[in-house]
C-alpha cells in the first residue's frame, strides 16, 4: 500500500513497519526542549540563527497539529525584542537587522495571528515593517533585485523573502514586482532550472524562491514547466531521497526545495512519493525526536521542520496541511492573504 495516503492514526500509515513510523511526540518533546539548552555550547553558537530557528520550530509544531506547544506569549515578547527602529529584525535582540531574520519574523506573527499586537506595540506597525529599510527599501529600483541588506549582497533568497513577507502583511504594493519578475527571468538556465544570480548554477533551493516568487506574482507562465518538471525529477536517487544539484548527495531539506516546487508546478507524481516518504522517515531520531539531513546523523531543528513541511506535502497522515509556497501552514497563509 501507499505510505502517503492510506488512513492512519497518530501519525502512522495503516500497515506501516514500525520503524517508520512518524514519532510525533517525540518530535514536539524535541522542539520545546531547545530553547532550555541553555548551558549547551551549542545554544550560544547557534545565536545567529535564534529567530530563524524559532520559525522552523514553531512551524514544525503547527504541522504536527501542536499548535500550543511553544508559550504564544512569550514567542510573540521574543520576536518583537527582536524588531529594529529601521523596520527589520535580527536573528536575536541585538544582532543586526537582516532579510532573512525579517521574513522569519513576519512568517512566526502570521503564524500566530498577532499582526494587531504588532500594531498596537510598534509605532506604524505592519508598515514600519514593509516600507523602511529591510524590505522594499532594499530593493534596487533599475534592476528589481534585493538585498539581503544594507552592506548589498544579492541573491533569489531576498527576493522572494520580500514577495513572501509583503504579501503576507498585505503590502506587495510596496515594490516593483514586475521589476523584479524581470530578474528572476534572467536568471533562468537552459536546463530549466534558476540560480542565484543571471548565469549562475541551477540549484533547487533558488529553484523554490524563484518560482515561489513567480507563484506569489502570479506569474508561473513564464516558467518553462515541463523542462524544469524534468530537472527537479531527476533530483531523486535511488534510495528515495533528494538532493538539491546533479551528483550531490540526497538531504532530508530538499524533500522541501524539489518536492514544494513540483507541487507548484502541480508536477508531484513526477518522483515516487512512496519511497521519498520512505527516506524522510529514516531520518528521525525515535529515542530524541527531530530529523536529520540523512540517516544516522545528528538531528536539528531546520531538517525537522523541512522533514516534516515534505512529508505534509506527501500528505502524511496526521499532520497539517502546509502550503506550498510560504512553507506555512496553509489554514495560516488562507487567512492571511484573504484579507
Amino acid at each position: 500500500m501507499s505510505l502517503v495516503s492510506g488512513p492512519g492514526r497518530g501519525g502512522v500509515a495503516a500497515g506501516l513497519p514500525q520503524e517508520l513510523s512518524l514519532y510525533m511526540d517525540k518530535h514536539v518533546s524535541y522542539i520545546q526542549s531547545l530553547d532550555r539548552r541553555k548551558d549547551e555550547r551549542e545554544y550560544w553558537l547557534t545565536e545567529h540563527l535564534r529567530l530563524s530557528g524559532l520559525y522552523w520550530g514553531l512551524t514544525a509544531l503547527h504541522l504536527l497539529g501542536h499548535p500550543d506547544a511553544l508559550p504564544r506569549s512569550q514567542v510573540i515578547e521574543f520576536v518583537l525584542s527582536c524588531l529594529h527602529e529601521n523596520g527589520g529584525f535580527g536573528a536575536a535582540p541585538g544582532h543586526d537587522s537582516h532579510m532573512l531574520y525579517t521574513v522569519s519574523g513576519v512568517q512566526i506573527l502570521a503564524t500566530l495571528d498577532a499582526f494587531d499586537e504588532l500594531e498596537a506595540r510598534v509605532q506604524g506597525g505592519r508598515l514600519k515593517i514593509g516600507q523602511l529599510v529591510d524590505i522594499a527599501g532594499l530593493q534596487d529600483a533599475e534592476t528589481g533585485t534585493f538585498a539581503g541588506d544594507e552592506w548589498g549582497e544579492r541573491d533569489t533568497r531576498f527576493l522572494y523573502g520580500a514577495f513572501n513577507a509583503l504579501s503576507l502583511l498585505g503590502l506587495l504594493h510596496l515594490i516593483n514586482v514586475d521589476k523584479a519578475v524581470g530578474h528572476i527571468q534572467s536568471c533562468a538556465n537552459f536546463d530549466g532550472g534558476y540560480g542565484t544570480s543571471p548565469g549562475a548554477e541551477s540549484h533547487s533551493g533558488q529553484v523554490f524562491t524563484c518560482l515561489a516568487a513567480l507563484t506569489i506574482a502570479g506569474r508561473l507562465d513564464l516558467v518553462d514547466q515541463d523542462k524544469l518538471g524534468a530537472w527537479l525529477s531527476e533530483r531523486q536517487l535511488k534510495n528515495g531521497g533528494l538532493n538539491g544539484r546533479p551528483e550531490k548527495k540526497e538531504d532530508v531539506c530538499y524533500s522541501w526545495w524539489v518536492f514544494s516546487s513540483l507541487a507548484m508546478l502541480n508536477k508531484q507524481h513526477w518522483i515516487d512519493g512512496d519511497k521519498l516518504a520512505n527516506f524522510i522517515l529514516q531520518c528521525q531520531d525515535p529515542q530524541m525526536g527531530g530529523f536529520s539531513d540523512r540517516p544516522g546523523d545528528m538531528v536539528d531543528v531546520f531538517h525537522t521542520c523541512f522533514g516534516l513541511a515534505g512529508l505534509s506535502l506527501l500528505k502524511f497522515p496526521g499532520l497539517i496541511e502546509v502550503d506550498a509556497v510560504y512553507c506555512m501552514p496553509r489554514a495560516v497563509t488562507k487567512r492571511c492573504l484573504s484579507k
